[in-house]
């Protein structure tokens, strides 16, 4: 089609114009390159009925605001999903590099059209399609090797593939190419999906992980806890999102790629840990509901990752080899001194570090840059090492002091939930990756049963060398995760 194609949708003025009510809009581009895309979709009973389009800037913006939008409209919403840049710079007969920007922002446009469909609650399936007699799966993409191993093994085992990534951040502030939810992430994880021919949806759930678990992460080095904002994620927003997303496309089940495993004890799911202990990621899932956990699936649940590298490697997908990110999304490129001086108000003050006496030993800057049990960064000459015994947020005072001070076999847990009865708990993990330790729980009743309890006491029968308030207790039964709580 080439030159002829071009000039067919630069003239094309079908599709050009004012949103249709009620429509979902979505735009890409602005100041910094001058072109500007907007798409419309009206939709109806999961397909798109009507698609419109806005352009400024150059010729070929305008084309593509043309092409794609004559691409999606009548689509049904899955198949839309499925338009890439390459779908349109084909129907255009190929693209400059200016040309090929032009139909990246057209893209763009159309799936942030459709990631405001996917928030409004729209049908994003035909009213009792269901999953159309296929074994269809939503699978949870960031973008990295672990996610999209999960889509190709689902893919292989016969069902029907559709790809969601959450958008949980955006700041200016972050490096958005380390992060697994930013902006950048979903269009990487989209790009991905659509090389491995899988329909690709964006959930923004900025405002609910704002108010679920960075407030909460604030409000905790604020008051001198150190949160652990992946758990409440988990349990609290993106799981649950993503599985009513599954119902709303027909779905069956939730894959991710987590390392972790599901078993039945007669009395429904629970975690268990997964076959690679290295990877294994069932303490980030302990607030995880039983609800959820019956319609979850953990395809890497008895892979390692060297496999699961290979497994990408043999399939040639492009992610094969890429590195992994080991920041929170919402720090990603800075450091949490940083952020919370930003976004918390936690500027460097200077206060005092004390023993366990009240004997200043040194200065620090600020209270909430230090953790229970943290031992660098104190900057404070001692014949042996100090840790940090705990912080005072009133006084803004740092109290430190030897390991055996540091030591306790008792640790307070708040706003606990057991699954199962508190005779079944045997072993806790107090941190991610740390050695599940044998204890006991009480907390003064007898005996102490399933559902949520204010607090619980965890007896340890060996001692352990600081429990961080703010972090998670995930109770277990063997390798079960049976219950979980908040340190105190």
């Amino acid at each position: 089609m080439g030159t002829d194609a071009f000039e067919y949708y630069l003239a094309d003025r079908s599709r050009r114009g004012a949103s249709p009510a009620g429509s979902h809009s979505g735009a890409a581009g602005g100041a910094p390159c001058g072109d500007l895309v907007r798409i419309s979709l009206a939709l109806a009973n999961g397909r798109v009925e009507t698609a419109r389009f806005e352009a400024e800037g150059c010729g070929a913006a305008i084309a593509a605001g043309a092409a794609v939008a004559e691409a999606v409209e009548g689509r049904g919403i899955l198949e839309a999903a499925m338009v890439g840049p390459d779908e349109v710079a084909d129907v255009l007969g190929g693209l400059s590099p200016q040309g090929r920007h032009a139909a990246d922002l057209a893209s763009d446009a159309v799936h942030r059209a459709l990631t405001a469909a996917v928030g409004s609650g729209a049908d994003l399936v035909p009213v009792g399609e269901g999953t159309g007699g296929a074994d269809r799966t939503l699978v949870a993409m960031s973008g990295g090797v672990d996610s999209a191993v999960a889509a190709w093994l689902e893919r292989e085992r016969g069902a029907e593939v559709v790809a969601v990534t959450l958008k949980l951040w955006a700041d200016r502030g972050t490096d958005g190419t380390r992060s697994c939810c930013s902006p950048e992430a979903v269009v990487g994880a989209r790009a991905l999906a659509h090389s491995m021919g899988i329909p690709h949806l964006t959930m923004d759930l900025e405002e609910a992980f704002r108010a679920a678990v960075v407030d909460d992460f604030l409000a905790g080095h604020a008051a001198g806890r150190t949160p652990n904002p992946c758990v409440r994620c988990n349990g609290l927003v993106r799981l649950d999102a993503m599985v009513e997303l599954a119902d709303r496309v027909g779905a069956g089940r939730l894959a991710t790629g987590h390392y972790a495993r599901i078993a039945e004890d007669g009395r429904g799911p629970l975690l268990v840990a997964a076959a690679d202990r290295a990877k294994d990621q069932t303490y980030m899932l302990s607030a995880v509901s039983p609800r959820t956990l019956e319609r979850l699936r953990f395809p890497l649940a008895d892979l390692t990752k060297p496999e699961v590298r290979r497994i990408a490697t043999d399939a040639g997908l492009p992610v094969a080899s890429k590195r992994e990110s080991q920041d929170l999304c919402f720090l990603a490129g800075q450091g949490k001194r940083s952020f919370l001086a930003r976004h918390a108000r936690l500027p460097d003050r200077e206060g005092d570090v004390v023993d366990r006496s009240g004997r200043v030993l040194g200065r620090h800057r600020g209270h909430h840059n230090f953790t229970v049990g943290q031992r660098r960064g104190l900057g404070i000459a001692a014949p042996s090492p100090l840790y940090v015994l705990e912080t005072d947020a009133r006084s803004n005072r740092v109290v430190v002091g030897p390991r055996e001070e540091l030591e306790t076999t008792r640790v307070v847990v708040r706003d606990a939930v057991l699954r199962r009865g508190g005779d079944r708990v045997d072993r806790v993990r107090l941190r991610y990756h740390s050695r599940p330790l044998p204890c006991t729980v009480h907390n003064g009743a007898s005996p102490l049963g399933p559902g949520r309890h204010e607090e619980l006491v965890v007896r340890l029968q060996e001692p352990v060398a600081g429990a961080a308030p703010g972090q998670t207790a995930s109770l277990l039964d063997g390798e079960a995760v049976v219950g979980h709580g908040t340190i105190a």
